[in-house]
């Protein structure tokens, strides 16, 4: 959200888009009180069917919301050719958890880095099988997060990304 903020700072009210069936789903509360740090209010939409996303969006715009985060989720990937296409036929500035979805041509792309998620997977299973007790490792998380931008994207939404986030972004897709 810091990061629409900064590429939307007049914009007040960011939707936030889950899918409800997700037994990880995000904490909306938790998440609601993040938007209003920042001087946000928040919507939380649900899909978890074809048909949720276009009511989603619809609900979108319905509630003014500017921009839209979507929450990682395999129904949302598996969904990421509509998520873009709904995006763009509302000109709706959207951020993506996965670095396809920008490729594809969503605007941009914020999350863990995956390669690092693996090799850490991968060294957690090695001492899995040399012996260590998984009560004993502890917990990890991904200290490396990629920035995608897709200018292409932006210049069709009418946007124009701050220099200062163009330099953060890992990789710039023209």
């Amino acid at each position: 959200m810091e990061l629409l903020s900064e590429l939307l700072p007049s914009t007040s009210t960011f939707a936030l888009l889950v899918n409800p069936s997700n037994p990880n789903v995000v904490d909306a509360p938790e998440t609601e009180a993040a938007a209003n740090a920042i001087g946000r209010r928040l919507e939380v939409l649900t899909a978890s069917t074809e048909r949720d996303l276009e009511a989603a969006f619809t609900t979108m715009v319905e509630r003014q919301a500017g921009a839209l985060v979507v929450m990682p989720d395999p129904f949302f990937f598996a969904q990421r050719e509509q998520l873009i296409a709904l995006a763009a036929r509302y000109a709706v500035p959207t951020i993506y958890p996965w670095r396809e979805f920008a490729v594809a041509g969503g605007l941009m792309r914020y999350g863990g880095n995956f390669t690092e998620l693996n090799q850490q997977a991968g060294i957690y299973v090695g001492k899995l099988l040399k012996g260590a007790k998984p009560a004993d490792l502890p917990v990890q998380q991904t200290v490396k997060f990629e920035l995608v931008i897709n200018l292409k994207t932006a210049k069709a939404l009418g946007l124009t990304i701050p220099p200062t986030l163009l330099a953060r972004a890992d990789d710039v897709i023209e």
